[in-house]
């Protein structure tokens, strides 16, 4: 007489299931979040470089070491636009394979970053032509990328539930109501250190945050 096995012999063991959900669910925050740091950091440097060049190149900066405009600029400009591209080919590279909303949530993320930057880029150029000869453009362009990216980090703190993205988009917010205060070339300098330093901060954070999931 041969003996039926019983299903429960088959069942996976509780304990091994949720072992295994919560491997999976492991996984898939790692896979989203994990292109977090670069955004830090790429932006972190983006702006720590970029807007010292510009502060090294304007005239009576201060600055013990004098960049010409001429390489200041189109550095500064290429730094950006790499940042916003690097940006948005992660976000869409990193959500491949991924179905459902969190490939939808962590691509339209990385465009938002080239989308809204070229806003921003637009404006600015409108207002430094109808303003030709002042320091608009000078005080606007930092303090509205500053606005720019404390808006996606607010974003991105709300989606993945960050601290370190919320406390990231409060000192670019404050960075960008306060930098054009202290006038052209200072709010340069000023948005450099304040701005280009928290990103680096967030991004080294950010891998921390990464590596214990």
């Amino acid at each position: 007489m041969t003996t039926t096995p019983h299903p429960a012999d088959d069942t996976l063991d509780p304990e091994a299931a949720l072992a295994l959900i919560d491997d999976e669910t492991r996984g898939m925050q790692r896979a989203t979040v994990s292109q977090v740091p670069f955004y830090y950091f790429v932006w972190g440097v983006a702006w720590l470089v970029g807007y010292l060049l510009l502060w090294a190149s304007w005239d009576d900066s201060g600055s013990p070491v004098v960049v010409p405009s001429a390489i200041a600029v189109p550095v500064f400009t290429a730094l950006i636009v790499l940042a916003a591209v690097g940006s948005a080919v992660v976000g869409i590279r990193a959500n491949r394979g991924i179905r459902g909303g969190r490939s939808f949530v962590g691509t339209v993320y990385g465009i938002s970053w080239s989308i809204l930057g070229f806003t921003a880029a637009s404006i600015g150029v409108a207002l430094a032509r109808s303003a030709e000869g002042s320091d608009v453009a000078i005080l606007y362009f930092p303090s509205a990328y500053a606005l720019v990216v404390a808006a996606l980090y607010l974003a991105g703190a709300m989606l993945w539930h960050s601290i370190d993205q919320l406390v990231i988009a409060i000192v670019m917010a404050l960075a960008a109501a306060a930098t054009p205060w202290f006038g052209a070339p200072g709010n340069l300098l000023a948005m450099a250190l304040i701005a280009g330093g928290a990103l680096t901060v967030g991004g080294v954070l950010a891998v921390i945050r990464v590596r214990r999931l």
